[in-house]
């Protein structure tokens, strides 16, 4: 099973074909891989083959079983022995390939213009799973220091611990000093974040994938807060994980995760003796993956007004004086560089920043914003379609120590909020804006 084929590929819609003899598969095949073209994510996504229900359903069915027949005995060996495979819709075992999962990764490879994409059981798992595929036992990776707080401890911590795998931190922008960081013949990684969890950094993909191939080294990015407006494959990253948790889902209930890749490498974390997805086992409920699939054909509409409604609310927030960081603003010191690699039509994304230099105006800040204005929720996470705010540094970034969270630019007063699009613009501006002057009158919004 070692050479099992997983693609994402257009095909016309067909039925399940898993128990056909396997030499009646060949021009099912065939179409399964022929390859996106599309930049646009969304033409990319509803390109994807289409799976109907068992009797004839827009939406497919729900394959829960964890074990599947087959109508011929030696079918089972030519499975085994990866002659057949899920490209066929043969199956063997849900921990291995299941069609559901299957389909929600093919979705997620057309959205990231990769050949193959598989699924997990959160964004964490699919980091790590992807991580431990590339890297060996007394390797090195280049990171950026400012990367959400489980993966920096994942980086700084567990694998050093377990694995003697090691870690430079560096800053993404400098482009030298990532230079600099990489050990020709020893680093074998560098990982980084589209926009950077929680101070906003764009990534130079295209430039930053230039210097690693050159040396040698895989590039790996988490694009889990700008899926649709970044496409880090199509600018030369050769692995892109994400939480699906977050925007991808929209609703705050499910925990998913995914690779995306090509089909070499998400082949490669599946075999039986060497797959870290495989024998780490971080598997996804089919009945989650019915749920993903079905959310993603909106992404795109739900990204569009996030990020307006980002760039809205940061532009006149910056206008009442607050210290508001959003690349899509023109005085951030990264906006040409993501006007020049985004999908402009999904605009700059949904996060942006509000820095009140001290946790004790933040907390007033996030107070007044949930208890007084009813503009949000403060709560860790983010995608949702109600607005999310929490203080960085003493949540989603508290595995950094005081010394790591300067390095990463992390301020102790830094608000992190993730727009949501629920009501109209202006109800919403008119709470987040009544909390704003009530904070104000009470001396406790600092100035720009």
């Amino acid at each position: 099973m070692a050479d099992t084929l997983l693609l994402t590929a257009t095909a016309t819609p067909t039925a399940t074909a898993k128990r056909n003899r396997p030499d009646e598969e060949n021009e099912t095949k065939k179409k399964l891989m022929q390859p996106l073209h599309s930049s646009d994510p969304a033409a990319a996504i509803a390109s994807v083959r289409h799976e109907f229900g068992e009797h004839g359903g827009v939406n497919m069915s729900i394959e829960p079983s964890v074990t599947f027949t087959v109508m011929e005995p030696d079918t089972m060996r030519r499975m085994f022995a990866g002659e057949v495979g899920p490209d066929q819709d043969f199956y063997v075992y849900s921990r291995h390939f299941n069609p559901t999962v299957l389909n929600l990764s093919r979705l997620m490879a057309a959205l990231e213009g990769t050949e193959a994409a598989y699924c997990t059981s959160s964004g964490m798992s699919a980091i790590s799973a992807a991580l431990l595929q590339l890297v060996n036992t007394g390797d090195h990776v280049v990171a950026s220091s400012t990367v959400y707080g489980g993966t920096h401890a994942l980086l700084n911590h567990f694998l050093p611990r377990t694995s003697n795998i090691t870690t430079t931190f560096v800053e993404i922008w400098d482009i030298e000093k990532v230079d600099e960081a990489i050990v020709e013949g020893k680093t074998k990684v560098l990982y980084f974040e589209s926009v950077s969890n929680p101070t906003l950094t764009v990534a130079n993909i295209p430039e930053l994938c230039r210097l690693a191939h050159r040396k040698g080294v895989t590039v790996v990015v988490d694009n889990t807060f700008t899926p649709m407006v970044i496409s880090p494959a199509r600018l030369g990253a050769d692995v892109v994980v994400h939480s699906i948790t977050k925007f991808v889902s929209g609703g705050a209930d499910i925990i998913a995760g995914a690779v995306c890749g090509s089909a070499t490498f998400v082949n490669s974390m599946m075999d039986l003796h060497q797959g870290a997805i495989m024998l780490l086992g971080p598997t996804m409920n089919p009945k989650i993956a019915f749920e993903l699939s079905e959310r993603i054909p909106h992404l795109g509409i739900r990204m569009k007004e996030h990020s307006n409604r980002a760039l809205v609310f940061s532009t006149r927030l910056k206008k009442l004086g607050l210290k508001v960081i959003y690349p899509g603003l023109e005085d951030h010191p990264h906006h040409e560089l993501l006007k020049s690699i985004h999908n402009k039509e999904y605009g700059y994304g949904g996060l942006m920043c509000i820095d009140m230099e001290t946790e004790e105006r933040a907390n007033k800040l996030m107070s007044y914003l949930q208890n007084y204005g009813q503009f949000g929720f403060m709560a860790v996470s983010l995608g949702y379609y109600e607005t999310l705010m929490s203080i960085s540094g003493s949540s989603t970034s508290s595995e950094l120590n005081s010394e790591e969270k300067a390095l990463a630019g992390i301020s102790p007063g830094l608000v992190r909020m993730s727009i949501g699009y629920i009501g109209t613009l202006e109800q919403k501006w008119s709470q987040l804006e009544k909390a704003i002057t009530r904070l104000q009158e009470c001396g406790f919004a600092n100035k720009n």
